[in-house]
Order: structure tokens, then C-alpha cells, then sequence
């Protein structure tokens, strides 16, 4: 798990940048109406985010990600994983997601996804140029994959996402084997003492895109843990800070002008 309750982005509110949230529902090419938070840049870049949540879903924390994202230039919308199959939309404590992440599928989780891009393509979502996506985790390998999606992507961004795949689940596709499809810059962001994510496959993955010419913007944080970008964890507010300097440098560097 990634977040807890009490967890929320380690960002500094900036007030007027956005220029407005919303909870809403997406529907899915299926038809499956999925809840999801988008939020409005008062001063639009081109560019829109994707936000890929980690193992909880539509979580506190990824609203209020999307909010900064629009804070700062970036229209964005973070979507829920469990319409499918989950028995309400609460997702809170008391939400037994462990038992419902098994049940999520691949193809429609990326249904899903090219439902929150077309969002961010179209006039209500902001027509962005340039579409980005950012995932957490469970939601990190996620958004490593979308590179070799075929949904056009900018770049796309992973917080502590598993480069092969999560251990739990072995059937889900593994990111580095899908480097040779990436069409898109990466960004990749870990924590060195994470034991998850040991070391020897976050260097397996940066060779894998340096042989296949991916560009790839790597950074592991010394001593930060899994989930080290988070407002609790004062002592890694340093390498939050760090952290989110970069993902705004890297959608600068690739949103079109």
C-alpha cells in the first residue's frame, strides 16, 4: 500500500492557480461509469495529467494531486480502479481493496485510462496538447506501460512503480518488457531504501531504455522509503521537494509550445 488515511501530496497549495475541481463520473468504452476528480488550470500550460492512483483508488490524495497539478499550469483528472467490482464508492479505511485489486483487468484498467485522456483532450477537460500521465505504485507500473499504449503520450511518470511488475500479482504485464514499444520520454522517481523496488531492477530498467534510445529521468532518493512522497514524512520533505521540482521540469521540457 501506498497512501494511508492521513496521507496527502507534500505540495504547498497555490491559491488561484486553479481554476476549479470536480468530482464527476467518466464512462469507459464498456460503458462502465467510473468516479474520477478533475481539476482546471486558471492558467493552462497545453499540457494534462493523468493520474494513476496506487492500490486505494480514488483516494483523498490523488484529488487533491490533481488540484496541485492545476495549480501549477496542468489541467488533470485522477480516476477510481474498482467500478467494476467494488460494492460502494467508499474509499475510505474500511475499503477492502486488497481484495479487489486481483479483480481488476488490464484491458479494461486502460479503457479506463483512454477514457481520462480523451477527458483531458476535449474541451471540458481543457484540450491539452500535451498529455502526460503520472502513477503510484500499483499505479506506477500503470503509468510506465502507457508509453506503449498508443494513446500518444508526451511522457509519463512513475513514483516507486515496479519496473517488473508487482511480485503479488506475476500474470500483470511488466513494464521493462515493454521497453522496446515505449514511444514517449520517462520519468522515474524511487526511494533507495525501498525493499520492494531493490536496486538491480530499478538499474535493469534504465538499461532497458537506454538500449531501446527511451530517454529516461532517473532519481533515487538515499534512505526515502516506498511511498516517501507523502506530507507525514517530514524527515523526506527534502527529497518531496526534490521530487516534484522534477515532474514539473519533465512536463515543461515536453509539452509542446
Amino acid at each position: 500500500m501506498c497512501v494511508d488515511d492521513d496521507s496527502y501530496p507534500p505540495i504547498r497549495p497555490i491559491a488561484g492557480g486553479s481554476a476549479g475541481s470536480r468530482d464527476f463520473r467518466l464512462v469507459s468504452a464498456d460503458g462502465t461509469r467510473f468516479m474520477a476528480h478533475a481539476a482546471r488550470a486558471s492558467a493552462p500550460t497545453g499540457a494534462g495529467m493523468v493520474v494513476i492512483p496506487d492500490v486505494r483508488g480514488l483516494h483523498p490524495y490523488y484529488k487533491e494531486l490533481a488540484d496541485r497539478f492545476a495549480e501549477v499550469g496542468v489541467d488533470a483528472v485522477a480516476f477510481d480502479f474498482f467500478a467494476r467490482t467494488a460494492p460502494s464508492d467508499d474509499r475510505s479505511e474500511s475499503f477492502d481493496f486488497m481484495s479487489q485489486v486481483p479483480l481488476t483487468k488490464p484491458e479494461t484498467l486502460q479503457a479506463d485510462i483512454a477514457a481520462a485522456a480523451a477527458y483531458l483532450r476535449g474541451s471540458e477537460g481543457g484540450g491539452v496538447r500535451s498529455l502526460f500521465s503520472v502513477g503510484f505504485c500499483f499505479g506506477g507500473a500503470i503509468s510506465y506501460l502507457q508509453a506503449a499504449s498508443g494513446l500518444g503520450y508526451a511522457g509519463v511518470i512513475g513514483f516507486y512503480g515496479w519496473p517488473n511488475g508487482l511480485k503479488r500479482w506475476p500474470d500483470r504485464p511488466k513494464p521493462v518488457d515493454a521497453v522496446s514499444r515505449y514511444t514517449c520520454p520517462v520519468q522515474s522517481l524511487f526511494g533507495g531504501a525501498d525493499e520492494g523496488i531493490p536496486q538491480i531492477d530499478v538499474d535493469a530498467f534504465d538499461a532497458a531504455c537506454r538500449k531501446a534510445g527511451v530517454k529516461h529521468d532517473l532519481k533515487v532518493y538515499p534512505g526515502a522509503p516506498h511511498s516517501f512522497f507523502d506530507r507525514k514524512y517530514a524527515e523526506f520533505a527534502e527529497a518531496s521537494a526534490d521530487a516534484w521540482g522534477r515532474v514539473q521540469e519533465f512536463v515543461r521540457q515536453y509539452t509542446k509550445g
